[in-house]
């Protein structure tokens, strides 16, 4: 396992910032080791902040962020393994509560014998410093797939749901690709055209990129 900080990259907004977190290692996928990387995105300013995800690493997270720095929570996108098999290590090393839609509990209950401690919902709200996270719930790649939209810094992240060209896979047997067609053009299309896409892999795009492309996602049944 390994992992690489990356720099600021979005706006500050009363000094809240947005980073970034590079993890990777191997999972199994139908028998054969597949190498993952995977994007943990630290929200917060110099005080206090949140995490987007933890994959692979724990140690590695925790150690990129500063020890005057409190970790308010650690918000799970959804319940895959690369998205969630650090979540406990950085919630025992930081006391942070961990939060996951309980329509991805199956998912979590094959790494973790207890429950996560909150609860994700269509329209929450979580603060940290004076920058809102809302909660929009976009099923599709899972069941309790959520992006988690910061209109103070133009941002959404979007785990497995929204990736430059194109959704997440939907080729498991609780993924569904008509669903995940809809949350993005009735969820995440709607939001402003300058928003920048925060994903779980990969770089980053924006909304206005990929709105246009749509029918060429539902045409390719992909």
């Amino acid at each position: 396992m390994s992992a690489s900080r990356m720099p600021a990259i979005s706006p500050s907004a009363g000094g809240v910032r947005v980073e970034r977190v590079v993890t990777s290692g191997t999972l199994d996928h139908g028998g054969r080791g597949v190498e993952l990387e995977n994007n943990t995105w630290v929200v917060g300013d110099d005080s206090e902040c949140v995490l987007v995800d933890a994959g692979h690493d724990g140690r590695a997270i925790v150690k990129s962020i500063p020890r005057h720095r409190r970790v308010r929570a650690v918000l799970c996108t959804h319940g895959h393994a690369d998205h969630i098999n650090a979540v406990g290590e950085v919630c025992d090393a930081t006391r942070a509560p961990s939060h996951l839609h309980p329509d991805d509990r199956f998912l979590w209950d094959r790494l973790y014998p207890v429950t996560p401690d909150r609860d994700l919902a269509d329209g929450d709200v979580i603060t940290v410093g004076d920058v809102d996270l809302h909660v929009i719930h976009t099923p599709g790649h899972t069941p309790g797939a959520c992006c988690l939209y910061a209109p103070a810094l133009d941002v959404v992240f979007t785990g497995d749901t929204l990736f430059p060209g194109g959704p997440g896979a939907t080729s498991n047997d609780h993924s569904d690709f008509p669903t995940i067609i809809a949350s993005i053009r009735d969820r995440l299309f709607v939001l402003p055209d300058e928003t920048v896409v925060l994903p779980g892999h990969g770089e980053p795009t924006v909304i206005a990129a990929e709105s246009p492309h749509l029918q060429d996602w539902v045409d390719r049944g992909w």
